[in-house]
């Protein structure tokens, strides 16, 4: 399906909030790494309901890292 990711149009087979997450990043199979916040056509979904949150076609999915630094 088309999804808009971080402002780009891709097609994905990610299905879930967190398939997009692990398409992301290299956690692949194992486990997420922190700092990371999503949004889902303007609205956060909180980490605990990533599995959980499905996508339809031309959701805005928007993923952050969090970044140290001064």
């Amino acid at each position: 399906m088309e999804l808009i990711i971080n402002g780009e149009t891709r097609r994905s087979t990610a299905t879930t909030v967190e398939a997009v997450v692990r398409d992301l990043t290299s956690a692949g199979a194992g486990e997420i790494p922190g700092g990371i916040a999503v949004a889902v056509n303007d609205e956060v979904v909180r980490r605990t309901a990533w599995s959980a949150t499905d996508l339809s076609p031309g959701d805005r999915v928007d993923v952050l890292t969090a970044v140290q630094g001064g």
